[in-house]
């Protein structure tokens, strides 16, 4: 009896480390998988909201650039009147081609809030009562603001300081960052009417 088990022992081993390797390997892929995924590099969310609000952005530019190519070519000398015209020209053109336009279509929620958070470290840090005191220095009345519409005639450009500028993401040539009152616009300067705006900017 006894020569007989020792005879057959080599014969189970293997069966043992095969069984044993098969276990180890239906064990392994979980762990591989939680590995991988650790690795996986996080998305930064202002980041992400900030690169969407940007290619909105562009969007909205490649519309105006488009429609303003159909219209004659201002002047290099142009007069006050043939800016006027050309201005009201485009604008018509922009807001026939935006009739459904509102609040947030560039200015998302997520990204009034980045605004609201980027603009209130300007205006509670150091010299931040000048910068609100220098931007609300001809604001006197207190205007209406509506998407896709003509900024107000009777209001004047606001002045925007360098500080607001370093810490909002940077514009095309054709828009522009305004204040009207506590509310921060997105100003189509050569259509003169307000693609966006952000209400409450000032803490």
């Amino acid at each position: 009896m006894v020569m007989r088990w020792k005879a057959r022992c080599p014969l189970g081993l293997p069966l043992l480390l095969i069984l044993a390797f098969a276990t180890a390997a239906t064990v392994t892929p979980p762990v591989i998988a939680a590995r991988t995924g650790a690795d996986q590099p996080r998305v930064n969310p202002q980041a992400q909201t900030m690169a969407a609000f940007e290619k909105r952005v562009a969007e909205y530019v490649a519309l105006h650039r488009k429609l303003e190519a159909t219209l004659p070519n201002l002047p290099k000398e142009a007069t006050p009147q043939q800016i006027d015209e050309h201005q009201r020209a485009l604008g018509k053109l922009i807001q026939q081609a935006r009739a459904s336009a509102k609040p947030g279509d560039l200015f998302t929620p997520a990204m009034r809030k980045i605004v609201r958070e980027l603009l209130g470290k300007v205006f509670r840090g150091p010299g931040g009562r000048q910068v609100k005191a220098s931007i609300l220095d001809e604001y006197t009345e207190n205007a209406p603001v509506q998407v896709n519409s003509r900024y107000p005639d009777t209001v004047p450009l606001s002045t925007v300081p360098p500080q607001v500028l370093q810490n909002l993401p940077t514009l095309p040539e054709d828009l522009e960052y305004r204040f009207v009152g506590d509310r921060l616009i997105l100003l189509d300067a050569h259509a003169h009417i307000i693609a966006d705006y952000v209400e409450k900017v000032f803490p």
